[in-house]
């Protein structure tokens, strides 16, 4: 049986071999570890409880702030920021969509990431950052021109040549680009629209341009009158309307449409009281070759 002398002796053993284990560990650790590793185990719990408690996003907006900041402190502060290109985009706008703010560094500003922030814009076509140190920042874009003014439903918005959504406010300065309706008109807008170039007079009449189906266009002009176009053959239609209306004045005539999808057929359409008039005068026209033939 073990007597409590014996517990003790075998304590102070384990003691002395934890001891002699224990001292080359500790002798080869560098000074400050422990506050190293405090600091570590701190950074790990801020980051642990900003995970666990839905902060990601603060905390990472407040690392960067605190690591600009430090940055502007040591010199890297930007200075000067240089913007070219800008037309429709304000300084502010340019900024802004670039994610740059009066806190961020040059130092710490990645080029790339404001770069594909710029073109995320959608005035933004493309988009060139540059920096110099210690504290000039260069940023060149181009921006997409406003093409015509698109319907769908009855929202109006600016897009660009390729179709793009500029603004879904129209400014006044833009009150006047052409207008195209429909689902589907946005991308079909340029082509569609050199074709009804070519005949400045005609153009000047038009009021809108509807893409019916997503297959062929209606013009709608500004006296009120509806040509309905072919689906194929587009410019001879056009060029057809233009030599009728030189003619025989077509589009000032008292008719609400024009039907031109039959290609070797011109349709037209009287307003009622064009067509109620005519009506009359055919009326008229019977009786006084029926009183004759009496």
């Amino acid at each position: 049986m073990r007597t409590r002398n014996d517990t003790a002796s075998s304590i102070a053993r384990f003691g002395r071999l934890l001891e002699r284990w224990s001292w080359p560990l500790s002798a080869r650790l560098p000074r400050g570890i422990g506050t190293a590793g405090v600091v570590v185990l701190m950074a790990a719990s801020v980051g642990y409880g900003a995970v666990k408690g839905d902060h990601v996003p603060e905390f990472v907006d407040a690392f960067k702030n605190a690591r600009d900041g430090v940055a502007n402190q040591v010199g890297f502060r930007m200075t000067s920021t240089v913007i070219t290109g800008s037309v429709h985009l304000t300084r502010g706008q340019v900024l802004a969509a670039a994610g740059i703010t009066d806190a961020t560094s040059l130092l710490f500003l990645d080029v790339e990431d404001a770069r594909d922030h710029l073109k995320a814009n959608p005035w933004i076509a493309d988009a060139n950052v540059l920096k110099l140190y210690p504290g000039e920042l260069q940023i060149g874009i181009k921006e997409r021109g406003a093409f015509a003014l698109w319907q769908k439903d009855s929202r109006v918005s600016v897009i660009a040549d390729d179709g793009t959504v500029l603004d879904t406010v129209v400014p006044p300065g833009m009150a006047g680009l052409p207008l195209v309706v429909g689902a589907g008109a946005q991308t079909q807008a340029k082509a569609f629209l050199a074709l009804l170039d070519v005949h400045a007079a005609l153009r000047d009449q038009v009021r809108a341009a509807i893409l019916v189906g997503e297959r062929r266009w209606n013009l709608r002009l500004k006296n009120g009158i509806d040509v309905k176009l072919p689906e194929t053959g587009v410019e001879a239609a056009l060029a057809l309307l233009v030599e009728l209306d030189r003619q025989k004045n077509l589009t000032n005539r008292d008719i609400v449409a024009i039907d031109l999808r039959i290609s070797d057929r011109v349709t037209v359409r009287l307003s009622n009281a064009a067509a109620e008039a005519r009506a009359e005068a055919l009326k008229e026209k019977k009786a006084a070759k029926k009183g004759r033939d009496t």
